[in-house]
């Protein structure tokens, strides 16, 4: 192999003889000072065309806001079920408790975590997946299979019984917390397993560890109600209340088993995952051993298909997408032409979808609902979003994605087996490839 160079003063001359040389880096220097590299790089032209009228839009309520935290995937889990629960009880306005879903999640995933380090405790702690796991024990994110998951096991509750609180919409500290706490617990159990603890003894030593977990939670969150009655005011103005409910019985009686159905498709065109295959990340979950992210790897036209299908029923789609390129988050936009970064800096960006996600260059990160398709025949130009990023930006805020943004940074969406074909629904019954946790789609 030859001997790495370092950057020679011959090279930087010939890099500051081109600079200077070239006019389009005086003007964008000029330029810089005084904006930022957006300003300097927005297309209005593309902006123009991203108006908010749409052939297929299903009406649904404002947006909701979760703040400076990561539970979009738990608001637009939530925004889905309310949709069916304001429609049933004739409701103009109604939310369900993300708080609620959060502090189980929060729980079950230190549960995990804990589980982890016991299957794990006789291994270095400088082993990949070791290392992984104790880089972050637990964090806000998660995905549609972890809410139904938690669903399933806690049920729901409106967001009168368990509101949000300042901890909830600001969860760095509190997340901070439980990791040093849960990493402490992760050197007590290594420690008392390599002294010759019996598995009962770490068992017993881990229901006091997630006890403290319990408490940090429910001082940040407030304690989950075991109980609760649930009042509301119909469009016609007519009160009712349903007395005594749990979260469970809740969730049974309003909200049932409509998510079960739901399964998740993915679009990762790399050679590293070939088509018409499932997946699951090792060890990523919510609720141990009972929330693994399962997901059909299909091209991108049969993806849009699904999910064009699931609009015109009138269902809304859950997706999760790369939200931070070619975005602009004042005018609720999302869209490949949006920003012209090469002409300015003199770049050549031409990674394909596929070639990014092998490179690290983009990965699932945000959640949002699809509301709505614009079909030019029969094709799809922009799609309506409903955020949980407020209502004080983009259109009261609903965003909107042009097609060649979905084709790019779109990666999965969760699709009611009936909109599937057939053969995809067969498809879903074949053992997964399991993928590393470190895995860029994780």
């Amino acid at each position: 192999m030859d001997t790495l160079q370092s950057v020679s003063f011959d090279d930087i001359k010939q890099f500051r003889d081109s600079y200077l040389s070239n006019t389009i880096s005086k003007v964008a220097t000029k330029a810089a000072s005084k904006s930022s590299v957006n300003d300097i790089c927005y297309d209005t032209r593309h902006a123009a065309k991203m108006n908010h009228k749409f052939s297929v839009e299903i009406p649904t309520m404002g947006a909701t806001n979760q703040k400076s935290s990561g539970r979009c995937w738990i608001f637009a889990s939530l925004n889905i079920l309310r949709e069916k629960v304001a429609k049933e009880l004739n409701l103009a306005e109604f939310e369900l408790s993300q708080s609620f879903v959060s502090f189980y999640d929060h729980l079950e995933k230190a549960n995990t975590f804990l589980e982890h380090v016991i299957e794990t405790a006789s291994d270095d702690s400088e082993e990949r997946y070791v290392s992984h796991i104790l880089s972050s024990p637990i964090g806000d994110g998660g995905w549609w299979e972890f809410f139904v998951g938690l669903c399933k096991k806690y049920g729901a509750v409106p967001k009168e019984a368990m509101p949000e609180t300042q901890q909830s919409g600001s969860s760095a500290s509190m997340n901070m917390l439980i990791n040093r706490q849960l990493r402490e617990d992760a050197l007590t159990i290594r420690k008392e397993m390599a002294a010759g603890k019996n598995i009962a003894e770490i068992r017993s030593m881990k229901k006091t560890m997630l006890s403290r977990i319990y408490n940090i939670l429910a001082i940040c969150l407030g304690n989950p109600p075991e109980s609760f009655d649930f009042e509301y005011v119909d469009k016609d103005k007519n009160y009712h209340a349903d007395r005594g409910l749990t979260p469970k019985s809740f969730y049974d009686k309003y909200i049932g088993r409509d998510v079960e159905n739901i399964v998740s498709i993915l679009n990762a065109p790399t050679p590293k995952k070939p088509f018409n295959r499932t997946y699951v990340i090792s060890h990523e979950e919510s609720v141990y051993g009972v929330s693994p992210v399962k997901s059909l790897n299909i091209p991108m036209d049969e993806f849009k298909a699904a999910v064009i299908r699931q609009l015109q029923a009138g269902d809304l789609v859950w997706f999760s997408c790369d939200c931070h390129p070619y975005g602009n988050r004042e005018e609720g936009i999302w869209d490949t032409g949006l920003y012209d970064y090469e002409t300015p800096f003199g770049l050549d960006l031409k990674m394909t979808k596929g070639e990014m996600l092998d490179y690290h260059e983009s990965a699932p990160n945000h959640a949002m609902l699809l509301t709505g398709v614009n079909l030019v025949d029969g094709k799809p130009d922009k799609w309506k979003i409903q955020n949980s990023w407020g209502n004080e930006k983009a259109d009261k805020g609903y965003y909107i994605m042009s097609d060649e943004w979905f084709d790019k940074y779109v990666y999965f969406a969760s699709i009611d087996k009936k909109y599937l074909t057939e053969e995809q629904n067969e498809l879903f019954k074949q053992e997964p490839i399991v993928l590393p946790p470190w895995d860029v789609l994780a």
